[in-house]
């Protein structure tokens, strides 16, 4: 038997469990629905936004009555409208209406109290397609006003054949009345919906379902069908018995049919699709008016509240106005309850929004309801089972629930609870069942939500490592096509083509030539100039060397003949004293020419060498005097200076007679200078050493008969001497022109001494011999050199 053959039928079925709690409709719906005076502050809620819905105001902007917050991004978009004129002051988390009163994105309006609305644009039904249907309802913003806050759109947009349509209007939960009042008041629009839902899916039999305890209303939906062309030959309206919960989706298809939803389908694969009485009241003003859903009818009742009613709430009117419009009782601190006794839940802050989805707001007593003890231990009566609407286990849930062993009781359908609260109305042991399941029910959401993301995550994963791999695969297969290329045009074109590129190059240089002369002609400018001052300086030292080697030549000159002049005085003196023959004259001049040629060679040696052989003759010297007669040491000493004094005083009437002009003088460096001195100096002590061995020599030929050992004695003292006196020369010149004058002194105080000093006859004896054996030696020397400068 098919679904149409059971609803000709007439026939319903009973609903299994299910319990009779106190209606306490008649609080409200005695009167007709009224309106209340706008809030100053309106809270939207927005939490599709960044998931299936964009926003698409701002803070600061102006919106009128009706005007979309958001646009559509996905397809569960819920659109979200301005229930009033007014201001955007901010948009930010709110507290949500929900047992936890979690912060939410809001939108938060300021109402300017204009209440100004968008123009709505009205159509016809009949004259709109069905995609234009729903795109209407669709930007309207419809949803499930039953309380689950579906999306109508994807419900009318069934994939199954639709054959029932069912509009539920049994509203069976307690002190509920504001689909009761809709229908009674509204019941052309109704009908009205009714009809653009049957556009929209087709369906073959439609049953708007009324409890029997609301008799007005079910009068009124029969008179409307009866009125309607479209839907009276095919919808009726069905009163079914009074029980809770005979208003659940899969119960009440139970009811009407006696077919039951599969655990984990949807009515749908069913051929039927259920739609609340308010559902198609808002469909119709979406579609024929224009109007979006920014408002719905609330119950508002309790035994805490005096004006017990139905009120038309714009979305977004702050709970706390509602109280404070209809004037709470003298109990302030009365519990507000969203929804009915048995699904409702409490709030923990009355300043959240009226949302889509609510349709009661209930303020009872302190003891109006059944107060709630302190949760006892579980008898294992089983009354929660019997009283199920949906044939579970109550009791094994709850195990499972407070064990958090939420794959257990997901095994027991945990799913298909419809959260209904019998069990817990039934239980003695004061259990809170429904907070368990819900929270079990949350847990498992979220762990599932975390599966799909990983799920997800790995298919991104997988997608992008395919993708990394297959653009990897072109890559290398564009580059080994590019290279089978390449090879195959250098095959061909291998000697044109490296032809082209040598003539590239020789182009590119000869044009770099060709820009570039001025750079050549610079560069061999500044070789030329570099030549030329190399030249230049080169002249220069060669002119100032031959300059050096003149001065030096002039001075050895100089020097030469001081010596010259100072031998031919000594022979002479000696001559006279001893009187020795001319031949003495003779052997001076040897002695003189003899001198010059060491002057000549001493002038090329290096200062440092004069400087070390002086300070070791000194030395030497030194050494040798402390070993021997000091008497006879002290008068060649003296003999020494006295000869060394007159040879400084012919030298420097050489000089001045022989030496270089001042201009001369300037021209020559410093180091020049320190040569000229220290070949001077050996000069000097040339001619002192000549003059020495001249005495020696008129010594040794007058007194030959002297003994051997004298002979050895006096040559030494005189070889001392010598030494001594060229020592001392050689540290005056090398010390400069300050050492000149201390040398100068030096012999001078040396003459005032050997002046002062009284000399015996025998040391003028014993010093003739000496003069007389150092002129025979002297000569002897100068036959040696003549030898030598012949061979």
């Amino acid at each position: 038997m098919n679904l149409i053959d059971i609803i000709e039928q007439n026939t319903l079925w009973p609903l299994t469990g299910g319990i009779h709690p106190a209606e306490m409709k008649h609080l409200s719906n005695q009167t007709t629905i009224a309106r209340l005076p706008l809030a100053k502050t309106f809270y939207i809620p927005l939490p599709q936004v960044g998931d299936s819905a964009l926003l698409v105001v701002k803070v600061g902007d102006r919106v009128l009555k009706g005007q979309p917050l958001t646009k559509s991004a996905g397809a569960m978009y819920l659109a979200a409208h301005a229930p009033t004129s007014g201001l955007i002051t901010a948009i930010t988390p709110h507290a949500s209406n929900h047992p936890s009163a979690l912060p939410e994105l809001t939108c938060i309006i300021e109402a300017d109290g204009k209440d100004e609305s968008v123009p709505y644009h009205s159509a016809a039904a009949q004259e709109l397609s069905k995609e234009e249907l729903i795109a209407r309802i669709r930007e309207a913003g419809i949803a499930g006003m039953g309380g689950a806050m579906f999306p109508s759109h994807i419900k009318l947009r069934p994939a199954a054949k639709i054959e029932l349509l069912i509009i539920n209007g049994v509203e069976c939960e307690p002190y509920i009345s504001s689909d009761d009042r809709l229908m009674r008041e509204h019941a052309a629009n109704i009908v009205a919906g009714i009809e653009i839902i049957q556009q929209l899916i087709g369906a073959r039999r439609i049953v708007i379902a009324i409890e029997d305890n609301k008799a007005e209303a079910a009068a009124a939906m029969t008179s409307a069908i009866a009125q309607s062309a479209a839907l009276k030959p095919i919808a009726l309206v069905r009163v079914i018995p009074t029980k809770y919960p005979s208003g659940g989706e899969k119960q009440l298809i139970q009811i009407i049919t006696g077919k039951e939803v599969p655990s984990g389908s949807i009515p749908a694969q069913l051929g039927i699709v259920v739609h609340n009485v308010g559902t198609a009241y808002a469909i119709r003003d979406a579609v024929v008016e224009g109007k979006p859903l920014i408002e719905r009818v609330v119950t508002v009742t309790g035994g805490n509240i005096e004006q017990n009613g139905n009120y038309w709430l714009p979305i977004g009117t702050p709970v706390s106005h509602v109280l404070q419009q209809l004037k709470l009782r003298k109990d302030k601190q009365a519990q507000v309850i969203v929804g009915g006794p048995m699904m409702g839940y409490a709030l923990p802050d009355a300043n959240v929004p009226v949302l889509k989805g609510t349709n009661c707001l209930l303020i009872p007593k302190r003891n109006e309801l059944t107060h709630a003890s302190a949760e006892r231990a579980c008898i294992r009566c089983g009354e929660c089972a019997q009283v199920c609407p949906a044939s579970l286990l109550p009791q094994q849930l709850y195990w499972h629930a407070k064990a958090e062993e939420y794959d257990k009781a997901n095994a027991f359908n945990l799913q298909d609870c419809i959260e209904c609260g019998c069990c817990a109305f039934v239980c003695p042991s004061e259990i809170p069942l429904v907070k368990y399941y819900r929270v079990a029910k949350a847990a498992i959401r979220k762990d599932r939500a975390e599966k799909v993301q990983a799920e997800q995550a790995k298919i991104r994963f997988e997608a992008r490592i395919a993708r990394l791999e297959q653009e990897k695969q072109e890559r290398e297969a564009k580059a080994k096509e590019a290279a089978e290329r390449r090879k195959a045009a250098m095959n061909n074109d291998d000697k044109d083509a490296v032809a082209a590129a040598l003539a590239r190059v020789q182009a590119k240089k000869q044009a770099q030539a060709t820009t570039a002369p001025s750079n050549d002609a610079i560069a061999a400018a500044v070789a030329r100039a570099k030549a030329k001052k190399q030249q230049a300086i080169s002249a220069t030292d060669t002119a100032t060397d031959d300059k050096k080697s003149q001065v030096a030549a002039a001075i050895a000159r100089a020097k030469a003949k001081k010596a010259q002049a100072s031998a031919s005085d000594t022979s002479a003196a000696s001559a006279s004293t001893l009187d020795t023959p001319a031949q003495d004259s003779k052997q001076a001049q040897i002695a003189a020419a003899v001198a010059r040629a060491k002057a000549k060679k001493a002038a090329q040696t290096a200062p440092a060498q004069n400087n070390e052989v002086a300070d070791k003759l000194a030395t030497d010297g030194v050494e040798q005097i402390n070993s021997t007669n000091d008497k006879a040491a002290r008068v060649a000493a003296a003999v020494a200076r006295a000869k060394a004094k007159k040879t400084a005083a012919t030298e420097s009437s050489v000089e001045s007679a022989e030496a270089p002009s001042t201009d001369q003088k300037a021209q020559v460096a410093a180091p020049d200078d320190k040569a000229a001195r220290v070949a001077a100096a050996v000069a000097r002590a040339k001619a002192k050493k000549a003059a020495q061995t001249d005495e020696q020599a008129a010594s040794e030929t007058t007194l030959t008969e002297a003994p051997a050992t004298q002979e050895k004695a006096d040559e030494k003292q005189a070889k001392i001497a010598a030494a001594i006196a060229k020592a001392k020369a050689k540290k005056a010149v090398l010390s400069g022109s300050d050492d000149a004058e201390q040398t100068e002194a030096m012999s001078k105080q040396a003459d005032d001494n050997s002046e002062s000093s009284s000399v015996s006859a025998a040391d003028a004896k014993k010093a003739r011999i000496a003069a007389a054996v150092a002129k025979a030696k002297a000569k002897k020397a100068a036959e040696q050199d003549n030898q030598e400068n012949q061979s």
